[in-house]
């Protein structure tokens, strides 16, 4: 199957191919083989769109696996993507010229059974999500699953009642800037499905137009951290002094320093790649109040840092990206009022896409691979109850260990929210004990006050987005909208500088003739930075035609 006229109905349409959707579609197989199960996905390639750090702990990939690939261990893909298992495991807090390895205090932690001793990762895997997503992907296509890369999906389209999905509409192919068809417009298929599954990443389009269509509600805002990484070539005897069984966390400088500030939630982390290849990253909660901050500027001073920078001075950039993560946790995890379902009758919410993410282990893709596996399970035993799909799904969600850890860190990111890292860390020792906290959403926070550890040279955005491989038909629609430019002139950036110009990692935004504007669309990384931390929420994001965005390869 090679376009999406090909597929004008299906059993179950999965959106998005990322680790979740893709378990789901390998999971279905196994259970019911005769089921036509299709992926759509918006990137060129599998795994284009997939950037983590990331840690992966193995039990749900090995169950998935074990009942889908006799012998998979043995397998080159195996061998290439499992092929770095963590053995040292460090957790860091930095002062601007120090380093102190505070491990142990996690250890304790653990041995008290207090929250933060799950941020442990010895036995998880270091791993590249695209190539594990490019891995996922050719096991679903041999199980017979259809995979659809470069189709992207704009709206979901239920019932009357609201209450089942009929179908999910794909974007428009081949329109100008000004909307009108071109000789190759291609005009977006209308995909009807018995069954839907969410499984687009951090802040899908689909998934909040559902929410919202469908009724779903929130106990507390999403939260977000903006992620930023590198992958860099390093020396072999860089390398071999990191080693390859490693990973590093670390806390304070460049973005919490304690009493004087500045303080905002997150941390650096270098992990080890193959071929002396190392990852080094930067994640902040998107709440910062710093109208001039930028997480890339952060990643500069974590990089100069001389922890880091002995791992890494010399280094070639190879490839780089950005993306949202979903850290709301338990309580932002959309659910139907009326029953507390995870969607809504034969519509379910997989992955980042619901927010499993667990912020005590500072990890997810866990929880993603068996929620897939838990919607697999439900719409097999509900194929001919469609209705009760997602109230199953939800019931075997509840069941497992994503809720369970889901609700162990109910707390933790709220309360750092609420305090500040400073007072929010030791406090959330007692998260289970403390009350749900009310909280502003991640663009409200911002404030006329300075990141005072500015780096002297500005980031090199230019060279950051062409490692990132992004590209879009230049001609086509933006889509990225700012809803009220009066907005921006009289108060944003009077107060605020225009820091959508600042914080977008891939230089998107420029001043264009006194007026903001999405001047470079074709830059954009999907990471949707803008749309969760514009300080008026005057911008929006909609999905651009399939194919564009950035082609990650090893992230």
């Amino acid at each position: 199957m090679q376009n999406s006229k090909d597929y004008k109905k299906v059993g179950v349409l999965i959106v998005g191919a990322g680790p979740a959707g893709l378990a789901s579609a390998i999971k279905l197989k196994v259970e019911m083989p005769q089921l036509d199960v299709c992926v759509v996905e918006k990137g060129a390639d599998l795994g284009n769109h997939n950037l983590s750090g990331a840690v992966l702990e193995a039990e749900p990939l090995h169950t998935l696996l074990d009942s889908a690939v006799p012998g998979w261990h043995d397998s080159d893909d195996a061998k290439d993507v499992l092929a770095s298992k963590v053995e040292k495991d460090d957790v860091m807090f930095f002062t601007k010229k120090l380093s102190f390895n505070i491990f142990f205090a996690i250890k304790f932690a653990r041995w008290l059974g207090l929250g933060f001793g799950q941020m442990t990762h010895k036995g998880d895997y270091s791993v590249s999500m695209s190539k594990l997503t490019k891995w996922m992907g050719r096991i679903a296509k041999d199980l017979g699953v259809e995979v659809l890369t470069g189709f992207a999906a704009e709206d979901i389209i239920l019932d009357k009642s609201a209450r089942m999905a009929r179908a999910v509409k794909l974007v428009h192919q081949g329109l100008d800037k000004e909307a009108n068809k071109q000789p190759n417009f291609i005009e977006g298929e209308i995909i009807g499905a018995d069954f839907v599954v969410l499984a687009e990443g951090c802040d899908g389009l689909l998934t909040e137009k559902f929410i919202e269509k469908a009724g779903l509600e929130r106990q507390a805002p999403q939260m977000y951290s903006v992620g930023v990484k590198e992958l860099i070539k390093v020396s072999v005897e860089q390398y071999d002094k990191f080693t390859s069984e490693r990973v590093v966390h670390a806390m304070g400088y460049p973005i919490w320093t304690p009493f004087i500030g500045p303080g905002m939630f997150g941390g650096g982390i270098i992990y080890a790649g193959q071929q002396e290849h190392l990852s080094v990253g930067m994640i902040v909660g998107a709440d910062w109040k710093y109208f001039d901050f930028n997480p890339q500027d952060a990643l500069v001073n974590f990089k100069n840092h001389k922890f880091v920078k002995q791992f890494i001075d010399g280094g070639t950039v190879v490839e780089a990206g950005a993306k949202m993560i979903p850290e709301g946790g338990y309580y932002a995890i959309p659910r139907d009022p009326q029953n507390g379902a995870i969607g809504k009758g034969n519509v379910l919410i997989v992955g980042d896409s619901a927010g499993f993410v667990n912020m005590l282990k500072i990890k997810g893709l866990h929880n993603g691979i068996d929620s897939g596996i838990q919607a697999a399970r439900a719409i097999a035993e509900t194929i001919k109850k469609p209705k009760e799909t997602a109230l199953r799904y939800t019931e075997l969600i509840d069941g497992s260990n994503v809720a369970q850890e889901m609700w162990s860190a109910r707390n933790f990111r709220q309360i750092v929210g609420k305090f500040g890292p400073l007072q929010g860390m030791p406090l959330s020792v007692l998260g289970a004990l403390l009350p749900k906290f009310t909280i502003e959403r991640d663009y409200e926070a911002m404030t006329s006050l300075r990141y005072r550890l500015k780096p002297k040279q500005e980031f090199d955005k230019d060279s950051f987005t062409a490692m990132a491989a992004t590209q879009h038909r230049e001609e086509q629609p933006s889509h990225l909208t700012i809803l009220d430019s009066n907005i921006c002139q009289t108060k944003c950036t009077p107060s605020f500088d225009t820091p959508c110009i600042t914080f977008c990692p891939a230089g998107v935004y420029e001043m264009v003739h006194d007026e903001v504007k999405p001047a470079n669309p074709s830059n954009c990384l999907h990471c949707k930075t803008c749309q969760r931390k514009c300080p008026f929420d005057n911008i929006r994001w909609t999905v651009p035609e399939g194919d564009g965005g950035p082609r990650y390869k090893r992230m």
